[in-house]
């Protein structure tokens, strides 16, 4: 870390508010009300800006997991758990932990949170507006005097931006393979999970199976611009998409740019070109949300005077239902054939990514719906079109999310935000959701 950057990370975690004021004697109501309640949301929104100056470059929040400035944004967050009354804990995945009891033993716990690295050049609310509401909420229910029949977790995933690493271990679905794979700091998986604290040899410990959580709730941007441009304040998510990515090979024939009648070519970029219009007229010319993104374009010889021999793309297809996934799969499938006759060129499909959608539980999302409208907040029901560690939580517990509107839909960026009142109204939404759901699961 530069000297520059050690300054900035320090003169944060010294700007921390000092701990205090958090009453934990005397009698603890037997139950939670229904009235709305709120957090604190200067000190939520605080936090936040403490937070930027971490992992802060002249393009960008880097706190890419395992870095250095990832080390330091976990740093301040144990701070932020300590400094709200909460005993973090380390699980051995590097996830970070903290419990408040309920007033049942017998129940399992409601758990809430989200994650504090970023990716490259990115944006800081991406992660961090959920981990530091979650911590925020905990806090109010301590200072309010609120205890409910289940106990509370509050959780920090660790790399959620390469891959949702800490809850795909938390869930039992991380593979030998995935140990190896490298972050973006440079660093293995493997490695960065010994540099957090966590320990490689013990991450079973760190599993849980169906039943072992009654439900999760994550509040997060939005990534989006629906909210903005619907002018709500509240997102009611209805679950996260499937993911398929595609590998495309196109093979023709390369010959002389210059010698080559046009009837006589076998273009294998033309065929691409066709190919990216065709996905995307196919995308747009049935009624849905589905999207699909022809997003990256490799040429042989990649030479101005030949004729392209081969072309290698990818496409990214995501819809809430895995029926539109799998009948838009088989359509491009189709689409590369006849494609194909046309231009004498031959299409090669690979599957490289294929993750099911994640829909939330309807307990949950009504009672995030209802914890808007008790405190008058605009809302509207959506699906998340992008990928988030409750996707992984929904394999063995029941999951729901709440969005807040990401200024002109913008996120991984440097111009990512997200407002103020934006930011207390969510944490306002999980507080009251988190109360609610404590009186409707078992």
């Amino acid at each position: 870390m530069h000297r520059r950057q050690f300054v900035q990370h320090a003169a944060a975690l010294a700007a921390l508010p000092a701990f205090g004021g958090l009453a934990k004697t005397g009698p603890w109501p037997e139950t939670a009300t229904q009235a709305a309640r709120v957090v604190n949301g200067e000190r939520l929104n605080g936090w936040l800006a403490q937070f930027d100056a971490i992992g802060r470059t002249a393009s960008g929040i880097n706190r890419v997991a395992y870095s250095e400035a990832d080390l330091a944004g976990r740093a301040f967050t144990k701070q932020l758990f300590a400094q709200s009354g909460l005993t973090m804990r380390l699980d051995t995945a590097g996830n970070m932990l903290a419990r408040l009891p309920g007033t049942d033993a017998a129940l399992k716990p409601i758990l809430i949170g989200s994650h504090v690295d970023s990716v490259t050049d990115g944006g800081n609310y991406d992660g961090p507006v959920g981990s530091f509401g979650a911590i925020e909420v905990a806090r109010s229910l301590l200072e309010q005097k609120v205890r409910l029949r289940h106990p509370l977790e509050v959780v920090v995933w660790q790399n959620e931006e390469g891959g949702t690493i800490g809850s795909k271990i938390a869930v039992g679905l991380l593979t030998p393979a995935d140990l190896d794979k490298v972050a973006r700091s440079g660093k293995t998986v493997r490695e960065g999970i010994g540099i957090i604290g966590g320990d490689v040899s013990r991450l079973a410990e760190s599993v849980r199976k169906k039943g072992d959580l009654a439900g999760y709730l994550e509040l997060h941007i939005e990534q989006g611009g629906q909210l903005e441009k619907n002018n709500r304040q509240i997102g009611v998510v209805e679950g996260i998409v499937g993911l398929r990515w595609f590998e495309i090979t196109i093979t023709g024939f390369a010959n002389h740019a210059g010698a080559t009648p046009m009837d006589q070519r076998q273009d294998a970029m033309l065929a691409a070109a066709k190919f990216t219009v065709a996905v995307n007229e196919a995308i747009r010319g049935e009624a849905g949300r589905q999207v699909a993104t022809v997003g990256r374009l490799n040429v042989l010889p990649n030479t101005t005077n030949v004729i392209p021999g081969q072309v290698t793309l990818t496409v990214d297809l995501r819809d809430l239902s895995q029926a539109t996934i799998d009948r838009f799969t088989a359509r491009f499938e189709q689409l590369g054939r006849d494609i194909g006759k046309a231009t004498s060129t031959t299409f090669a499909f690979t599957q490289m990514v294929n993750s099911t959608p994640a829909l939330s539980d309807t307990r949950l999302t009504q009672v995030v719906e209802s914890s808007a409208g008790a405190l008058g907040l605009t809302h509207q029901r959506m699906p998340s079109g992008a990928g988030h560690d409750a996707q992984e939580v929904a394999h063995i517990a029941p999951m729901a999310m709440i969005f807040v509107p990401s200024v002109g839909g913008i996120s991984h960026s440097p111009r990512e935000f997200s407002r103020t009142v934006d930011i207390t109204n969510g944490a306002n939404v999980l507080l009251n959701a988190v109360i609610a759901a404590d009186k409707v699961l078992p």
